[in-house]
């Protein structure tokens, strides 16, 4: 039947989110924020599945689509958990989620500096022993065909403008927060991009 079909239950989801799920490391029982959520791709499933579901985007229609993915699987998010907001001020007190999902955003930021701001919104929103899962553009695999801009900033084989993080910095920066759950994974896109898969258990000892 076409409701039990799997798109009916997972939607567009990551794949890559979806091997999150599959490893039961997100739990019904989890406060999960989606922070630069798009059209809601990775929240289908677990809104379906009555998770409890935070969404942000710095895109006022991004949010209003998430809205009505919820209406429409029955599963309405509450006003206060449907916030237009970027990663420069995530509008949540510390260590309010179990899990911080943060689908192709990174890869925006304009130099270093952001970068790191961006993930230590993301990491302090999150709590001790919590998931962070991102998955951003790199440079590994292709950094002799993207043309360099400024920094990390370079345009793509695609034409995209990206920040191109490296598993060198990606260590580094985890380092600061915790500890790999998985080997970082890169996958490249012949021509066009490469992109890192970036999942880290926060250290119960940060703050």
């Amino acid at each position: 039947m076409a409701h039990d079909s799997l798109p009916a239950q997972f939607g567009s989801i990551d794949i890559y989110v979806f091997d999150q799920l599959l490893k039961e490391r997100i739990s019904a029982r989890d406060r999960v924020l989606d922070a630069g959520c798009g059209t809601g791709r990775n929240i289908h499933y677990l809104l379906r599945q009555g998770f409890d579901v935070t969404v942000t985007d710095v895109e006022p229609r991004a949010v209003a689509a998430c809205v009505a993915l919820a209406e429409e699987l029955g599963q309405p998010i509450p006003a206060s958990q449907a916030l237009v907001a970027g990663l420069d001020a995530l509008p949540f007190d510390r260590e309010a989620f179990d899990v911080v999902l943060c689908n192709t955003v990174l890869h925006f930021a304009r130099d270093d500096a952001q970068f790191e701001h961006w993930v230590h919104e993301l990491f302090r929103v999150l709590r001790p022993g919590g998931l962070f899962f991102a998955r951003l553009a790199g440079a590994d695999g292709i950094a002799d065909q993207v043309r360099w801009l400024d920094g990390r900033r370079a345009v793509l084989p695609d034409g995209s403008e990206r920040y191109l993080i490296d598993h060198a910095q990606l260590q580094r920066v985890t380092e600061q927060y915790g500890d790999l759950l998985d080997p970082l994974k890169t996958t490249i896109v012949h021509g066009q991009r490469a992109m890192t898969t970036w999942v880290v258990r926060k250290r119960t000892a940060t703050g």
